[in-house]
């Protein structure tokens, strides 16, 4: 069915599915953003050495977001570690340095991503040469069955 559709067709078609996703998916992201909104919990992060210094004053952030090393997760040395198994460095105003549990960085969420659609541009691409390849063998295979059928009749 989908080969009788003229190129016109499958291309208005596939323009239409594309500016449907795009929507869909600022709505969602719109969606999303305003529910965060309504339910912002302040979320609690284990801190070593019992100082939350932070809290109540203004501090630096030495080292981002980072994930904990194997021998911090092994020994469980540094105990903000074990919850969530990524740790954060700050400094505060009056020169305490807290480590305390964080959320996972965005960059290695980002990283990950643009792995796995890279890893899909590659693939499509191998696809697309494989696809391409089996048309011209087939092609090819019946302009020789259509060259026999002629060489025979005549």
């Amino acid at each position: 069915m989908i080969e009788s559709c003229p190129k016109k067709r499958m291309l208005l078609g596939i323009t239409v599915l594309g500016i449907l996703t795009v929507v869909v998916l600022i709505l969602e992201s719109h969606w999303t953003d305003n529910n965060r909104k309504g339910n912002l919990k302040k979320s609690t992060f284990v801190v070593e050495q019992n100082s939350t210094c932070f809290e109540k004053e203004s501090f630096e952030v030495i080292k981002d977001c980072e994930p904990c090393s194997a021998f911090e997760l092994h020994s469980k040395t540094l105990g903000v570690c074990v919850h969530t198994q990524y740790k954060e460095v700050l400094k505060c105003a009056n020169g305490d340095v807290v480590t305390r549990s964080c959320d996972r960085a965005a960059y290695y969420d980002e990283r990950e991503f643009w792995r796995f659609e890279g890893f899909m541009l590659v693939l499509s691409f191998v696809s697309t040469v494989c696809v391409s390849a089996r048309k011209k063998v087939l092609n090819k295979r019946m302009v020789q069955r259509v060259q026999r059928q002629l060489a025979n009749c005549v």
